[in-house]
């Protein structure tokens, strides 16, 4: 975690804080989105393997709580009629490929994806949080909700080997690149 966060500065113009609401539900739906899907697929590799149920049932109920994000971001998509990113497609493919190729690796990989992807995810979070917490109190406090479930899923990766993962340095760099890099781009189309 970093500890200078990224607030963006308000932006002037009539419509200014609407489209960064529409502009930070979009993401945040996309990211759980995405994390559904990570969870899902390592879920279905793990599944029925032998010595393999503790990790699916993690799996499963992790997603689970991703699920009910995505269920409030889905809400407020439609409540307040924002599309979601065009490049949800896309992002559902690189999640399960994701997913399905860290779990396919093994336990402590499928492990370090989690890390890498909730500690993205929290400073997201944080962010968000720090800037909508004076403006907007009620979503900075759903946020908040959300920030402490993911960052259970992050501390449960450690303590189940996530940083014993093969090439755990060079896998987790470059997880956290792409999660950063959809971040932007969700944001915007």
């Amino acid at each position: 975690m970093s500890d200078a966060r990224r607030v963006p500065l308000p932006r002037p113009g009539v419509g200014a804080s609407k489209r960064r609401r529409a502009e930070i539900l979009r993401v945040d739906h996309a990211g759980e989105y995405a994390a559904v899907h990570i969870y899902r697929a390592q879920q279905a590799v793990f599944e029925g393997r032998k010595g393999k149920d503790a990790i699916a049932a993690d799996m499963e109920e992790m997603r689970g709580q991703e699920a009910v994000h995505l269920q409030r971001f889905e809400a407020l998509l439609n409540a307040e009629k924002v599309r979601p990113t065009v490049m949800t497609p896309v992002w559902r493919l690189a999640a399960m490929a994701l997913g399905a190729g860290t779990a396919l690796m093994g336990e402590k990989v499928a492990h370090a994806c989690t890390e890498a992807v909730e500690s993205v995810i929290e400073e997201h979070y944080a962010d968000q949080i720090a800037e909508l917490q004076d403006r907007d109190p009620a979503l900075a406090a759903e946020l908040t909700k959300f920030r402490d479930e993911e960052l259970a899923h992050h501390d449960h990766a450690v303590d189940h080997g996530s940083r014993e993962a093969p090439g755990y340095g060079l896998l987790s760099a470059v997880i956290k690149a792409g999660c950063r890099a959809a971040i932007k781009v969700s944001e915007r189309v």
